[in-house]
């Protein structure tokens, strides 16, 4: 992944400490969280570049909206997974929503992933 050295050069800078996570992964867990998603956070993870994914940072009980909300804003890099289903899940796109307003109000960097579909589908 080329992007890797850019996560890894950005989380050093002195922006960093205004940052919890390096990487907030938006994604569609029934599309792609057992196969592409867990190889790609395991990646990251192994590479040093800390990385929000649902499934590992939520706390059970919690307010699942709120606690997306906060992990979005700590987030310097936001990798979207768009796969077949992504547009379908509300939840995703109320991520793609928050996604948008944190490269407007911080200047946060996307990188999206258009997997198994081409980015002419995604809006479709």
């Amino acid at each position: 992944m080329s992007s890797n050295s850019t996560l890894k050069s950005s989380s050093s800078t002195s922006n960093h400490h205004s940052y919890h996570y390096d990487v907030f992964l938006s994604f569609r867990g029934a599309d792609t969280r057992k196969t592409f998603t867990d190889h790609l956070y395991d990646n990251l993870v192994a590479h040093g570049i800390h990385t929000f994914r649902d499934d590992e940072e939520l706390e059970n009980g919690g307010d699942i909206a709120a606690d997306l909300d906060r992990a979005m804003e700590e987030s310097r890099f936001f990798i979207i997974v768009f796969s077949k289903n992504y547009a379908t899940s509300k939840w995703c796109l109320n991520e793609l929503l928050r996604i948008t307003e944190c490269m407007a109000e911080k200047g946060s960097e996307v990188i999206p992933i258009f997997y198994h579909v081409e980015p002419r589908d995604v809006g479709n």
